[in-house]
């Protein structure tokens, strides 16, 4: 059970006493700490889950959006930098990849080594964000949002949540759409591995190997079942994958 006690940006497990591992996971766009709960039953031992929730949705609704993804990052950061060490894999989907990506430059800044970076359904960032959906009208946007697959049909025919959904939507878009990466970032140097959903219409997967780029790690690319939110598909098999360090080749499957 995730804990919402609190404010800030980390919505950790049932706290892990000396944890062998912390898996930090990024939400997608219109996501929340909600988003990953199906993962902390799939845990192995000793191993923390924690899960980013973006101000404006969930126990911060009341906070305003943030729609800068550095400034994500940033906030993540300090607060995975306070936190015991333990090992650290960073996990996010769609726009969680790069605020997943932009926190995992700022921890190697502070000298934190990362077992792992995984990233899903974004391109890698030099071809990331562009885009004007943000600035489509409420119900084009709706429209766009709900053809992704990520909103179950009660809740797309649902006036009341759709009205509150939509600006959690827009902000999310907007901080994706006006992502630009880093001029001349340092590398990573931890392996990274990057999944893509068959049949995602949103991602070009022949885009998806430059990911190997942004470290000089291990890198290695796995497709699966279930389209844009193949997170929700087979998650033991997913966190599986995550948290196995054995990376030993740049790889594509």
């Amino acid at each position: 059970m995730i804990r919402t006690a609190g404010r800030g940006w980390l919505r950790r497990s049932a706290t892990v006493p000396r944890p062998a591992g912390r898996l930090v996971c990024f939400p997608h766009a219109g996501g929340s700490a909600a988003s990953y709960a199906v993962f902390g039953p799939l845990l192995p031992p000793r191993t923390e889950l924690a899960v980013v929730q973006y101000p404006g949705r969930g126990d911060r609704f009341a906070e305003p959006f943030e729609d800068d993804v550095r400034r994500m990052a940033a906030a993540v950061s300090a607060e995975l930098l306070a936190l015991e060490p333990a090992p650290l894999t960073l996990f996010g989907h769609s726009l969680g990849a790069l605020v997943a990506y932009e926190t995992a430059l700022l921890l190697q800044q502070n000298d934190v080594p990362l077992a792992r970076l995984a990233v899903s359904a974004s391109p890698p960032p030099r071809l990331a964000g562009g885009g004007d959906t943000h600035l489509r009208d409420d119900d084009e946007l709706w429209k766009i949002v709900c053809g992704f697959g990520g909103v179950e049909p009660e809740i797309a025919a649902d006036e009341d949540l759709r009205g509150v959904l939509l600006p959690i939507l827009r902000s999310d878009v907007r901080a994706n759409e006006l992502y630009e990466p880093p001029g001349d970032p340092n590398a990573l140097d931890c392996p990274v591995r990057c999944y893509h959903g068959i049949g995602d219409p949103l991602i070009d997967e022949s885009q998806l190997p430059e990911w190997a780029e942004v470290s000089t790690g291990p890198f290695a690319l796995q497709r699966r079942p279930g389209g844009h939110f193949h997170i929700y598909a087979e998650p033991g098999v997913l966190i599986g994958d995550i948290l196995d360090a054995a990376a030993p080749r740049r790889a594509v499957s």
